[in-house]
Protein backbone atom coordinates (compact mmCIF):
# COMPACT_ATOMS: atom_id res chain seq x y z
CA UNK A 1 0.00 0.00 0.00
CA UNK A 2 1.41 3.00 -1.47
CA UNK A 3 1.31 6.80 0.05
CA UNK A 4 -0.90 7.62 -2.88
CA UNK A 5 -3.41 5.37 -1.87
CA UNK A 6 -3.76 5.24 2.05
CA UNK A 7 -5.95 3.34 4.31
CA UNK A 8 -8.57 4.50 5.95
CA UNK A 9 -8.03 5.79 9.19
CA UNK A 10 -9.95 2.81 10.78
CA UNK A 11 -8.28 0.28 8.60
CA UNK A 12 -4.69 1.65 9.70
CA UNK A 13 -5.06 1.32 13.19
CA UNK A 14 -6.74 -1.96 12.69
CA UNK A 15 -4.29 -3.12 11.30
CA UNK A 16 -1.17 -1.60 13.98
CA UNK A 17 -3.81 -2.78 16.86
CA UNK A 18 -3.83 -6.34 15.05
CA UNK A 19 0.03 -6.30 14.57
CA UNK A 20 0.62 -5.82 18.25
CA UNK A 21 -1.86 -8.04 19.43
CA UNK A 22 -0.24 -10.97 16.97
CA UNK A 23 3.34 -9.81 19.03
CA UNK A 24 1.42 -10.60 22.33
CA UNK A 25 -0.22 -7.56 23.64
CA UNK A 26 -3.15 -5.92 24.27
CA UNK A 27 -4.25 -3.17 21.67
CA UNK A 28 -7.68 -1.09 21.95
CA UNK A 29 -8.82 1.73 20.04
CA UNK A 30 -9.28 4.82 22.75
CA UNK A 31 -10.86 7.75 23.70
CA UNK A 32 -12.58 9.68 21.11
CA UNK A 33 -12.86 7.69 18.22
CA UNK A 34 -14.78 4.97 20.88
CA UNK A 35 -16.58 8.30 21.86
CA UNK A 36 -17.06 8.83 18.17
CA UNK A 37 -18.02 5.47 17.00
CA UNK A 38 -20.57 5.22 20.03
CA UNK A 39 -22.45 8.35 19.19
CA UNK A 40 -22.89 7.12 15.16
CA UNK A 41 -19.89 9.51 14.00
CA UNK A 42 -17.35 8.80 11.78
CA UNK A 43 -14.26 9.50 13.58
CA UNK A 44 -11.67 11.37 11.93
CA UNK A 45 -8.62 9.85 13.81
CA UNK A 46 -7.87 7.03 15.67
CA UNK A 47 -6.13 6.47 18.61
CA UNK A 48 -4.66 3.27 20.29
CA UNK A 49 -4.10 2.51 23.93
CA UNK A 50 -1.94 -0.73 24.32
CA UNK A 51 -0.13 -2.52 27.22
CA UNK A 52 3.31 -2.61 25.27
CA UNK A 53 5.67 -0.41 26.53
CA UNK A 54 7.62 2.41 24.05
CA UNK A 55 10.36 0.28 23.77
CA UNK A 56 8.16 -2.83 22.82
CA UNK A 57 6.60 -1.08 20.40
CA UNK A 58 9.38 -0.10 18.91
CA UNK A 59 10.69 -3.33 18.26
CA UNK A 60 7.10 -4.43 16.49
CA UNK A 61 7.15 -1.39 14.51
CA UNK A 62 10.90 -0.38 13.64
CA UNK A 63 10.29 3.08 12.08
CA UNK A 64 7.99 4.31 14.89
CA UNK A 65 8.50 7.80 16.60
CA UNK A 66 8.62 8.47 20.10
CA UNK A 67 6.73 12.00 20.42
CA UNK A 68 6.12 11.55 24.45
CA UNK A 69 8.14 8.61 25.05
CA UNK A 70 8.06 9.28 28.88
CA UNK A 71 4.25 9.41 28.92
CA UNK A 72 4.25 6.18 26.24
CA UNK A 73 3.65 8.43 23.26
CA UNK A 74 4.52 6.41 19.66
CA UNK A 75 3.59 7.59 16.59
CA UNK A 76 3.50 4.39 13.92
CA UNK A 77 2.72 4.79 10.29
CA UNK A 78 0.73 2.11 8.25
CA UNK A 79 -0.57 2.26 5.17
CA UNK A 80 0.22 6.23 4.90
CA UNK A 81 -1.43 7.35 7.60
CA UNK A 82 0.13 8.33 11.45
CA UNK A 83 -1.74 6.38 14.87
CA UNK A 84 -0.81 7.77 17.80
CA UNK A 85 0.04 4.47 19.92
CA UNK A 86 -0.01 4.94 23.75
CA UNK A 87 0.80 2.57 26.10
CA UNK A 88 -1.53 1.94 28.96
CA UNK A 89 -0.32 4.64 32.06
CA UNK A 90 -1.32 6.42 35.36
CA UNK A 91 -0.11 9.65 36.78
CA UNK A 92 0.63 11.07 39.41
CA UNK A 93 0.34 14.80 41.15
CA UNK A 94 0.30 17.53 39.00
CA UNK A 95 2.21 20.73 40.06
CA UNK A 96 1.88 23.21 36.88
CA UNK A 97 -2.35 21.90 35.66
CA UNK A 98 -0.57 20.62 32.73
CA UNK A 99 1.65 17.46 32.77
CA UNK A 100 2.40 15.10 36.07
CA UNK A 101 5.03 14.90 37.74
CA UNK A 102 5.16 10.79 37.40
CA UNK A 103 4.45 8.30 34.75
CA UNK A 104 3.64 4.84 35.20
CA UNK A 105 2.56 2.34 32.93
CA UNK A 106 -0.07 -0.02 33.91
CA UNK A 107 -3.27 -1.51 32.58
CA UNK A 108 -6.60 -0.47 30.88
CA UNK A 109 -8.32 -0.29 34.35
CA UNK A 110 -6.32 2.95 35.71
CA UNK A 111 -5.43 4.37 32.11
CA UNK A 112 -9.29 4.81 32.39
CA UNK A 113 -9.05 6.75 35.35
CA UNK A 114 -6.75 9.47 34.56
CA UNK A 115 -8.68 10.70 31.79
CA UNK A 116 -11.17 13.33 31.76
CA UNK A 117 -14.76 12.52 31.09
CA UNK A 118 -16.13 9.56 31.17
CA UNK A 119 -17.51 9.87 27.36
CA UNK A 120 -13.74 9.79 26.51
CA UNK A 121 -12.71 6.80 29.14
CA UNK A 122 -13.87 4.36 26.54
CA UNK A 123 -11.92 1.52 24.92
CA UNK A 124 -12.41 -0.67 22.35
CA UNK A 125 -11.29 -4.18 20.94
CA UNK A 126 -10.52 -3.29 17.04
CA UNK A 127 -10.91 -7.63 16.58
CA UNK A 128 -13.95 -7.81 18.22
CA UNK A 129 -16.07 -4.49 18.60
CA UNK A 130 -16.51 -4.92 22.29
CA UNK A 131 -16.75 -2.28 24.38
CA UNK A 132 -14.67 -2.07 27.43
CA UNK A 133 -16.31 0.79 30.08
CA UNK A 134 -14.55 1.10 33.43
CA UNK A 135 -16.19 4.85 33.97
CA UNK A 136 -19.85 4.35 33.16
CA UNK A 137 -19.13 6.48 29.87
CA UNK A 138 -21.55 4.25 27.96
CA UNK A 139 -24.42 4.93 30.42
CA UNK A 140 -23.40 8.59 29.83
CA UNK A 141 -23.62 8.82 26.47
CA UNK A 142 -26.85 7.41 26.31
CA UNK A 143 -28.20 9.98 29.08
CA UNK A 144 -26.68 12.39 26.81
CA UNK A 145 -24.50 13.80 30.39
CA UNK A 146 -20.60 14.91 30.19
CA UNK A 147 -19.10 13.82 33.89
CA UNK A 148 -15.65 13.82 34.62
CA UNK A 149 -14.35 10.52 35.88
CA UNK A 150 -14.25 10.59 39.67
CA UNK A 151 -13.59 13.65 41.50
CA UNK A 152 -14.36 16.93 39.36
CA UNK A 153 -12.34 18.64 40.99
CA UNK A 154 -9.42 16.64 41.01
CA UNK A 155 -9.09 16.58 37.00
CA UNK A 156 -9.81 19.97 36.63
CA UNK A 157 -6.65 20.69 39.15
CA UNK A 158 -4.89 17.96 36.59
CA UNK A 159 -5.16 19.87 33.36
CA UNK A 160 -6.43 23.24 33.82
CA UNK A 161 -7.80 23.57 30.25
CA UNK A 162 -10.22 20.75 30.76
CA UNK A 163 -12.49 23.53 31.64
CA UNK A 164 -12.71 24.93 28.02
CA UNK A 165 -12.55 21.25 26.60
CA UNK A 166 -15.96 20.85 29.07
CA UNK A 167 -17.87 23.28 27.25
CA UNK A 168 -16.63 22.32 23.78
CA UNK A 169 -18.07 18.38 24.57
CA UNK A 170 -21.02 19.75 26.05
CA UNK A 171 -21.81 21.90 22.75
CA UNK A 172 -20.68 19.63 20.34
CA UNK A 173 -22.51 17.11 21.35
CA UNK A 174 -25.36 18.22 22.56
CA UNK A 175 -24.75 17.13 26.40
CA UNK A 176 -26.20 18.43 29.57
CA UNK A 177 -23.35 18.54 31.78
CA UNK A 178 -23.13 16.79 35.47
CA UNK A 179 -24.15 19.24 38.03
CA UNK A 180 -20.69 18.66 39.94
CA UNK A 181 -18.71 18.72 36.95
CA UNK A 182 -20.19 22.07 36.16
CA UNK A 183 -19.54 23.65 39.82
CA UNK A 184 -15.82 22.47 39.49
CA UNK A 185 -16.07 23.99 36.20
CA UNK A 186 -16.85 27.34 37.59
CA UNK A 187 -14.41 27.31 40.56
CA UNK A 188 -11.24 26.35 38.45
CA UNK A 189 -12.12 29.24 35.90
CA UNK A 190 -9.86 31.92 37.22
CA UNK A 191 -7.04 28.99 36.50
CA UNK A 192 -6.83 29.18 33.06
CA UNK A 193 -5.03 32.66 33.49
CA UNK A 194 -2.38 30.54 34.21
CA UNK A 195 -3.03 28.34 30.50
CA UNK A 196 0.18 28.67 27.91
CA UNK A 197 -2.23 31.38 25.50
CA UNK A 198 -1.44 29.22 22.30
CA UNK A 199 -3.33 26.30 24.32
CA UNK A 200 -6.41 28.55 24.76
CA UNK A 201 -6.41 29.58 21.33
CA UNK A 202 -6.39 26.25 20.30
CA UNK A 203 -9.14 24.99 22.33
CA UNK A 204 -11.22 28.31 21.36
CA UNK A 205 -10.22 27.29 17.73
CA UNK A 206 -11.86 23.67 18.01
CA UNK A 207 -15.37 25.41 19.59
CA UNK A 208 -15.80 28.30 17.10
CA UNK A 209 -14.98 26.55 14.17
CA UNK A 210 -18.06 23.98 14.80
CA UNK A 211 -21.74 24.65 13.88
CA UNK A 212 -22.29 24.62 17.72
CA UNK A 213 -19.92 27.18 18.61
CA UNK A 214 -22.73 29.52 19.91
CA UNK A 215 -24.26 26.61 22.90
CA UNK A 216 -20.26 26.75 23.44
CA UNK A 217 -19.62 30.12 24.03
CA UNK A 218 -23.15 30.56 25.92
CA UNK A 219 -21.17 27.76 28.50
CA UNK A 220 -17.83 29.78 28.55
CA UNK A 221 -19.49 32.83 30.06
CA UNK A 222 -21.69 30.84 31.80
CA UNK A 223 -19.03 29.78 34.24
CA UNK A 224 -16.97 32.80 33.52
CA UNK A 225 -13.85 31.18 31.46
CA UNK A 226 -14.48 34.20 28.88
CA UNK A 227 -12.72 36.08 31.72
CA UNK A 228 -9.01 34.42 31.55
CA UNK A 229 -9.32 32.92 27.54
CA UNK A 230 -9.81 36.43 26.52
CA UNK A 231 -7.71 38.69 29.31
CA UNK A 232 -10.88 41.09 29.56
CA UNK A 233 -13.79 41.02 32.17
CA UNK A 234 -16.08 38.72 32.28
CA UNK A 235 -19.48 39.62 30.67
CA UNK A 236 -22.45 37.14 30.13
CA UNK A 237 -25.48 37.83 27.42
CA UNK A 238 -26.71 36.99 24.32
CA UNK A 239 -25.22 35.97 21.41
CA UNK A 240 -26.99 36.38 18.74
CA UNK A 241 -24.45 37.09 16.00
CA UNK A 242 -23.11 34.10 17.15
CA UNK A 243 -25.55 32.25 16.53
CA UNK A 244 -26.73 33.75 13.25
CA UNK A 245 -23.48 32.85 11.42
CA UNK A 246 -23.18 30.37 8.60
CA UNK A 247 -22.27 26.40 9.69
CA UNK A 248 -19.10 27.18 8.05
CA UNK A 249 -18.05 30.23 9.66
CA UNK A 250 -14.25 30.78 10.31
CA UNK A 251 -12.44 30.80 13.41
CA UNK A 252 -11.91 35.29 12.73
CA UNK A 253 -15.80 35.58 11.66
CA UNK A 254 -16.89 33.91 14.73
CA UNK A 255 -14.86 35.69 17.29
CA UNK A 256 -15.78 38.86 15.06
CA UNK A 257 -19.66 38.24 16.03
CA UNK A 258 -18.32 37.43 19.32
CA UNK A 259 -16.30 40.77 20.16
CA UNK A 260 -19.56 42.18 18.48
CA UNK A 261 -22.06 40.67 21.11
CA UNK A 262 -19.96 41.50 23.80
CA UNK A 263 -19.95 45.03 22.48
CA UNK A 264 -23.35 45.35 22.07
CA UNK A 265 -24.55 44.42 25.91
CA UNK A 266 -25.38 46.89 28.27
CA UNK A 267 -22.74 46.70 30.35
CA UNK A 268 -19.80 45.92 28.02
CA UNK A 269 -16.06 44.74 28.83
CA UNK A 270 -13.36 47.24 27.15
CA UNK A 271 -12.22 45.34 24.31
CA UNK A 272 -9.24 43.52 25.14
CA UNK A 273 -6.35 42.56 23.03
CA UNK A 274 -7.80 38.92 21.49
CA UNK A 275 -4.10 38.83 19.05
CA UNK A 276 -2.00 38.40 21.65
CA UNK A 277 -4.96 36.58 24.29
CA UNK A 278 -5.53 33.86 22.00
CA UNK A 279 -2.26 34.06 19.93
CA UNK A 280 -3.82 34.80 16.74
CA UNK A 281 -2.39 34.86 13.34
CA UNK A 282 -1.75 37.88 11.42
CA UNK A 283 -4.31 36.40 8.91
CA UNK A 284 -6.63 35.33 11.67
CA UNK A 285 -6.19 38.73 13.21
CA UNK A 286 -6.78 40.36 9.97
CA UNK A 287 -10.05 38.85 9.09
CA UNK A 288 -11.33 39.39 12.75
CA UNK A 289 -11.04 43.05 12.34
CA UNK A 290 -12.22 43.21 8.40
CA UNK A 291 -15.63 41.20 9.56
CA UNK A 292 -16.02 43.64 12.18
CA UNK A 293 -15.13 46.41 10.17
CA UNK A 294 -18.07 45.58 7.40
CA UNK A 295 -20.57 44.94 10.25
CA UNK A 296 -20.05 48.47 11.25
CA UNK A 297 -19.56 49.84 7.16
CA UNK A 298 -23.21 48.17 6.37
CA UNK A 299 -24.26 49.78 9.64
CA UNK A 300 -23.50 53.25 8.85
CA UNK A 301 -22.64 53.50 5.25
CA UNK A 302 -24.18 50.80 3.00
CA UNK A 303 -27.11 53.57 2.31
CA UNK A 304 -25.14 56.16 0.87
CA UNK A 305 -22.57 54.40 -0.47
CA UNK A 306 -22.06 54.18 -4.56
CA UNK A 307 -21.76 50.32 -6.43
CA UNK A 308 -18.51 50.25 -7.29
CA UNK A 309 -17.94 50.06 -3.09
CA UNK A 310 -20.65 47.54 -2.66
CA UNK A 311 -19.21 45.50 -4.83
CA UNK A 312 -16.05 46.00 -3.51
CA UNK A 313 -17.07 45.18 0.08
CA UNK A 314 -19.96 42.19 -0.91
CA UNK A 315 -16.35 40.35 -2.93
CA UNK A 316 -15.02 40.33 0.50
CA UNK A 317 -14.43 36.84 1.80
CA UNK A 318 -15.87 37.88 4.95
CA UNK A 319 -18.71 39.80 3.82
CA UNK A 320 -21.31 36.47 3.81
CA UNK A 321 -20.35 36.37 7.94
CA UNK A 322 -20.88 40.08 8.15
CA UNK A 323 -24.29 40.02 6.44
CA UNK A 324 -25.50 37.30 8.60
CA UNK A 325 -23.92 38.94 11.89
CA UNK A 326 -25.88 42.32 10.57
CA UNK A 327 -29.04 40.32 10.30
CA UNK A 328 -28.68 39.47 13.89
CA UNK A 329 -28.58 42.79 14.28
CA UNK A 330 -31.37 44.46 12.34
CA UNK A 331 -33.21 41.13 9.83
CA UNK A 332 -34.93 44.21 7.28
CA UNK A 333 -31.42 45.84 6.86
CA UNK A 334 -29.76 42.88 6.07
CA UNK A 335 -32.17 41.54 3.45
CA UNK A 336 -32.33 44.98 1.44
CA UNK A 337 -28.64 44.13 1.49
CA UNK A 338 -28.92 40.79 0.21
CA UNK A 339 -31.27 41.62 -2.08
CA UNK A 340 -29.17 44.42 -3.37
CA UNK A 341 -26.08 42.22 -3.46
CA UNK A 342 -27.39 39.53 -5.81
CA UNK A 343 -28.69 41.81 -8.15
CA UNK A 344 -24.96 43.37 -8.63
CA UNK A 345 -23.66 39.91 -8.70
CA UNK A 346 -26.00 39.43 -11.58
CA UNK A 347 -24.37 42.10 -13.63
CA UNK A 348 -22.36 41.18 -16.33
CA UNK A 349 -18.47 39.98 -14.90
CA UNK A 350 -20.14 40.04 -10.98
CA UNK A 351 -19.17 41.49 -8.25
CA UNK A 352 -15.62 41.15 -8.81
CA UNK A 353 -14.79 40.84 -12.37
CA UNK A 354 -11.02 40.73 -14.24
CA UNK A 355 -10.01 44.64 -14.45
CA UNK A 356 -10.57 45.75 -18.00
CA UNK A 357 -6.82 47.56 -17.60
CA UNK A 358 -3.43 46.68 -15.97
CA UNK A 359 -0.32 48.25 -15.11
CA UNK A 360 1.49 46.68 -17.66
CA UNK A 361 -1.70 48.02 -20.06
CA UNK A 362 -0.62 51.39 -18.91
CA UNK A 363 3.16 51.03 -19.08
CA UNK A 364 2.57 50.12 -23.11
CA UNK A 365 0.54 53.09 -23.90
CA UNK A 366 3.85 54.98 -22.91
CA UNK A 367 2.50 55.81 -18.86
CA UNK A 368 5.75 56.17 -16.65
CA UNK A 369 5.33 54.16 -13.65
CA UNK A 370 5.34 56.02 -10.56
CA UNK A 371 2.92 56.37 -7.42
CA UNK A 372 -0.25 57.20 -9.29
CA UNK A 373 -0.13 54.25 -10.85
CA UNK A 374 -1.64 52.47 -7.74
CA UNK A 375 -4.30 55.10 -7.84
CA UNK A 376 -5.33 54.98 -11.13
CA UNK A 377 -5.59 51.31 -11.20
CA UNK A 378 -8.23 51.79 -8.74
CA UNK A 379 -10.30 54.18 -10.09
CA UNK A 380 -10.11 52.69 -13.46
CA UNK A 381 -11.53 49.64 -11.69
CA UNK A 382 -14.43 51.85 -9.69
CA UNK A 383 -15.55 53.14 -13.40
CA UNK A 384 -15.59 49.60 -14.86
CA UNK A 385 -17.63 48.24 -11.24
CA UNK A 386 -20.04 51.58 -12.09
CA UNK A 387 -20.25 50.61 -15.64
CA UNK A 388 -19.45 53.74 -16.77
CA UNK A 389 -16.84 51.55 -19.38
CA UNK A 390 -17.68 48.39 -20.65
CA UNK A 391 -14.12 47.63 -22.89
CA UNK A 392 -10.48 47.70 -22.55
CA UNK A 393 -10.24 50.67 -24.85
CA UNK A 394 -12.53 52.61 -23.36
CA UNK A 395 -11.52 51.54 -19.50
CA UNK A 396 -7.43 52.71 -20.92
CA UNK A 397 -8.46 55.99 -22.45
CA UNK A 398 -10.10 57.06 -19.50
CA UNK A 399 -6.81 56.19 -17.94
CA UNK A 400 -4.75 58.07 -19.80
CA UNK A 401 -6.74 60.98 -19.79
CA UNK A 402 -7.00 61.08 -16.57
CA UNK A 403 -3.40 60.79 -16.18
CA UNK A 404 -2.54 63.67 -18.15
CA UNK A 405 -4.97 65.34 -16.22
Amino acid sequence: MSDRQPLSPCDAATRIASTLKGAGFTAYFAGGCVRDRVIGLEPADYDIATDATPEQIAAVFPSARGVGEAFGVMLVRMGGRTVEVATFRSEGGYTDGRRPTEVRFTNAHEDAQRRDFTINGLFQDPSTGQLIDYVKGQEDIAARMLRAIGDPDARFREDRLRTLRAARFAARFSLSVDPATADAACRYAPDLAGVSRERVGQELRKMLAHPTRAAGLALVERWALDAPSLSERHSQGELARVAALPHQASFAESLAAWRLDRAARRDPPSPGNWTDALVLSNREASDMHDTVGLVEWMRSSWSGARKSARKRKAARASFAAALAIRGAEDATHASEIRTCVDALAAEPGGLAPVPLVTGDDLIAAGLAPGPRFRELLERAYDRQLEGEVSSPQQALAAAILEFRG
